[in-house]
């Protein structure tokens, strides 16, 4: 059983991951976007060291919160003027974006539900090694995630080159 103390700690943690993260993808400043997910991989980091896993709390701060962050600013000051508000949405254009919102909330949905052995495992108290953890995250066999791993970091690079052919044109 978990004192009340460590479940408020997980209440303000998630409620300033959700804050934080809707923050980032409603705001019309660039800069304040990246700021605030700046603020949300801190709290998933936190949420991280709260679970134990130091090793994956000082692997989210390092690497997403120090460097594709500084990755993300760096972009934005090379190609547009920091300052300036985002254009407004047309209607039509929200109508897609919430279509394509509610698409993906129904295939993140049946992801979770269709790995009923990993909501299983960790329904009974026990927590994973983080060997194992580490294997099904850059594991390449059945369920492992090292393509996706890949062809994500394929998609960075290729918004890095994009970004510098940009703003050489400028």
């Amino acid at each position: 059983m978990e004192s009340v103390g460590s479940i408020i700690v997980y209440v303000v943690i998630a409620l300033a991951l959700v804050v934080c993260s809707v923050l980032a993808v409603t705001t019309r400043k660039i800069l304040r976007a990246a700021t605030y997910l700046l603020f949300s991989l801190f709290a998933t980091a936190a949420l991280y060291f709260k679970l134990d896993y130091e090793f994956l709390g000082a692997v989210q701060i390092a690497v997403y919160a120090g460097g594709i962050v500084v990755l993300f600013v760096f972009s934005i000051l090379l190609t547009s003027h920091p300052g300036d508000n985002s254009a407004k949405l047309a209607s039509k254009k929200r109508v897609y974006g919430l279509a394509g919102a509610l698409a993906m909330l129904a295939v993140a949905g049946y992801s979770l539900v269709s790995r009923a052995s990993f909501l299983t495992a960790t329904a009974t108290g026990e927590n994973p090694v983080m060997e194992e953890i580490g294997m099904k995250l850059m594991g390449s066999g059945h369920g492992e995630y090292l393509l996706p791993f890949e062809a994500i970091s394929v998609l960075l690079l290729a918004c890095i080159i994009g970004g510098v052919v940009i703003a050489r044109k400028r």
